[in-house]
């Protein structure tokens, strides 16, 4: 069982990889522009960024409860 959590912490770290690319590729290849909400200016680029970082966020959610589930499975 040992090999399943090395294979998934191999594919988080993976994953947090691909995340910190995309982010890098939005930030450097996304144009100035700004479109309204709620009034106010917001760049374009942010948008993305933030759906990536909640992408990330989840993923990051994910491993820990899966880490939790491993432990609450090891005291039984």
């Amino acid at each position: 069982m040992k090999s399943a959590g090395k294979e998934l912490d191999r594919k988080y770290w993976a994953a947090l990889g691909m995340f910190a690319v995309l982010a890098v590729l939005v930030w450097l290849t996304m144009g100035d522009g700004a479109v309204p909400v709620f009034g106010r200016p917001v760049e374009l680029k942010l948008i993305p960024l933030i759906v990536i970082g909640g992408m990330a966020l989840r993923t990051v959610l994910a491993r820990h409860a899966e880490k939790i589930r491993r432990a609450g499975e090891k005291d039984s």
